[in-house]
């Protein structure tokens, strides 16, 4: 009797977490550099923070994915891949990014 209840409430309560976490990942999609300077690039780095490497400078316009972000310190960083070229990834700050 127990195995019968329990099962589907297991089920259930582990479609809801997948379910979140799939649906968490999908709301964060597809961004766009936007508000660096002129004259200036927002810098993909190598981890989620100031220091580390920084892979290449990317301009205002440039189309991003966005998988995560977490908080370091005073910032928000986002782990992202290049709309155009998917192997290229790294962090940048939320600070630079708006929705497409």
């Amino acid at each position: 009797m127990r195995s019968a209840i329990f099962l589907p409430l297991a089920a259930f309560f582990l479609g809801t977490i997948v379910l979140s976490k799939s649906a968490t990942a999908a709301s964060l999609g597809k961004y766009e550099v936007f508000g660096v300077e002129d004259g200036d690039m927002l810098k993909l780095r190598a981890g989620p923070g100031i220091g580390f490497n920084v892979i290449v400078g990317l301009p205002n316009g440039t189309a991003l994915r966005v998988h995560s972000c977490e908080q370091t310190g005073g910032t928000r960083w986002c782990r992202v891949s290049l709309q155009r070229a998917r192997g290229l990834k790294g962090f940048v700050s939320w600070a630079y990014l708006r929705k497409l």
